[in-house]
């Protein structure tokens, strides 16, 4: 197979569309379009689909995309890296990291992986959303509790759980009236909550008197009174220890999980393995404890 072909072949793909490819590289268009076409009669099968003013990979093009492109640059970076004389983590690294851990810890995180590699260029974006690593540039993602998917890979670095918290001066009521608690939005706000205390597994019945859009928010008028909260206990173990709320009991539910996962390939970017070091040395027992630490 054409190694240089190739290389154009991920390069159309990576940008969409030849023009823009052209356009990116400072190449001719036309010769990026003869490369490929040479590429598709060399293997005997069809890498785009052409429209009239698309361009868009067929299920073979994704494959041979998503098996090469990231091995590709493997080659250039480990070439450039020997060239320089040295084997020391460099350029891009992009991260999408979940919403909540992105303000609590991500912005820590990432100083301080720039400061100890400092000719890595990290990008981090914020996002709930389960980004597509290959189609959006990705190199390595932090998912909560993901499902399973055969085309990464990689381990769980941190577990949390959920905790049901209030102000120190609210009490649970004992006669099984609704209390007032504030929920992360998002349908239909439940009627009750299954928690374990040191009596044994409770029913609280609730009333969501505030709706908010994230684990913050809710944090912060737990912390004012508003209502009985659910939260991760790292978020709010300083405000155990504190005194500033008070822990009711243990949420039900599954722990959480916080994954470091990349695609599955055999060659790893120095980047990533760096990257996912660095979170190892941040925090060895993977615990809530170590978290809420780490945030404080």
């Amino acid at each position: 197979m054409d190694l240089l072909a190739l290389a154009d072949f991920n390069l159309v793909a990576r940008h969409g569309g030849f023009g823009r490819a052209a356009r990116a590289a400072g190449r001719p268009k036309a010769t990026l379009s003869r490369r490929v076409s040479e590429l598709e009669a060399a293997l005997g099968i069809r890498l785009f689909e052409r429209g009239a003013r698309d361009l868009k990979l067929t299920e073979e093009g994704r494959a041979l995309h998503q098996r090469t492109g990231a091995l590709l640059v493997e080659l250039n970076e480990t070439a450039a890296a020997i060239a320089a004389g040295g084997d020391a983590p460099r350029g891009r690294l992009r991260i999408s990291a979940p919403l909540l851990f992105s303000q609590a810890a991500m912005g820590k995180l990432a100083a301080g992986f720039a400061l100890e590699y400092p000719q890595v260029r990290l990008e981090v974006t914020a996002d709930d959303r389960e980004v597509d690593m290959v189609e959006e540039g990705y190199d390595l993602v932090i998912r909560v509790n993901p499902r399973v998917d055969e085309s990464l890979v990689g381990r769980a670095f941190l577990r949390d759980r959920l905790v049901v918290v209030a102000h120190p001066g609210r009490c649970r009521l004992a006669d099984g009236s609704a209390v007032p608690v504030v929920v992360r939005g998002g349908g239909d706000p439940p009627v009750a909550w299954r928690m374990t205390t040191r009596d044994g597994p409770i029913t609280l019945a609730i009333d969501p008197v505030l709706s908010v859009s994230s684990m913050m928010m809710v944090r912060d008028a737990v912390r004012l009174d508003v209502g009985a909260g659910r939260l991760p206990l790292s978020l709010v173990g300083d405000d155990l220890s504190a005194g500033r709320l008070s822990r009711w009991g243990d949420a039900e539910g599954p722990d959480i999980a916080l994954w470091a996962l990349y695609p599955s390939r055999r060659l790893l970017s120095a980047r990533v393995s760096a990257f996912l070091t660095y979170l190892q040395k941040r925090f060895p027992g993977g615990s809530p404890d170590e978290l809420a630490a780490f945030i404080d």
